[in-house]
């Protein structure tokens, strides 16, 4: 069983979605810790609700994001975890601990990249009108959002579709992909060799990286 730590800057409720999976044994794997560079995080509730080990590492706390960075890299280091995943964590980091960690470190990002790196995606889609919109899985890198693609979910823009509406559907694929690619990544069915993301026992479709559609 492979040991997961969620990083999270808010309401945590993707981790409620990694914790939910791992107690079903959905995930083979266990959440032993939770980190948030946010004190005011509904997430950390969320862990304390599911009695997981929480701690906060405000970056406002640190006189320079290097001092951050090196405080996280040492917290990490103590725990050495299996995995480490970036689930609505809002802090970009640096070459240094994504080097470090850039074969165990995965992010969940709001938006079929390398389209809408960054924020306000949803609304992006909708003033481009854009036919598709959905999530990507990512190992990390350095720069922002553009780490090597692991999975993407999608879904298609209804007419008139509203920015709340299309957010509502979007966390629902979160919730339901984010947990499976973990799973895959715990039993080493898919893993990053020389920056490159492989991937066994699974198909691809004749795709580079896993793409599911939803009609959610």
């Amino acid at each position: 069983m492979k040991k997961i730590v969620v990083l999270i800057s808010g309401s945590g409720s993707n981790l409620e979605a990694i914790i939910e999976s791992c107690d079903a044994k959905k995930i083979n794997g266990k959440i032993i810790h939770v980190i948030s560079n946010n004190p005011d995080a509904y997430g950390l509730t969320r862990a304390s609700n599911y009695n997981i080990a929480s701690k906060i590492i405000n970056h406002k706390k640190f006189s320079s994001r290097i001092d951050f960075e090196n405080s996280l890299e040492d917290f990490l280091d103590m725990l050495n975890p299996d995995l480490i995943v970036l689930a609505g964590f809002m802090r970009v980091l640096g070459p240094k601990i994504t080097t470090k960690f850039s074969n165990k470190m995965i992010n969940l990002h709001p938006s079929l990249l390398p389209k809408y790196p960054g924020l306000n995606t949803h609304e992006k889609v909708l003033e481009n009108k854009d036919p598709r919109h959905g999530i990507s899985i990512h190992y990390v890198s350095a720069e922002l959002d553009a780490g090597p693609l692991i999975a993407q979910g999608l879904i298609d823009i209804n007419k008139n579709e509203t920015l709340e509406n299309m957010i509502k559907r979007i966390h629902k694929i979160e919730h339901l992909l984010l947990p499976e690619i973990i799973n895959e990544i715990c039993n080493e069915n898919i893993y990053l060799d020389n920056n490159e993301v492989k991937y066994r026992n699974i198909n691809l479709h004749n795709h580079k990286l896993i793409k599911k559609s939803y009609e959610i």
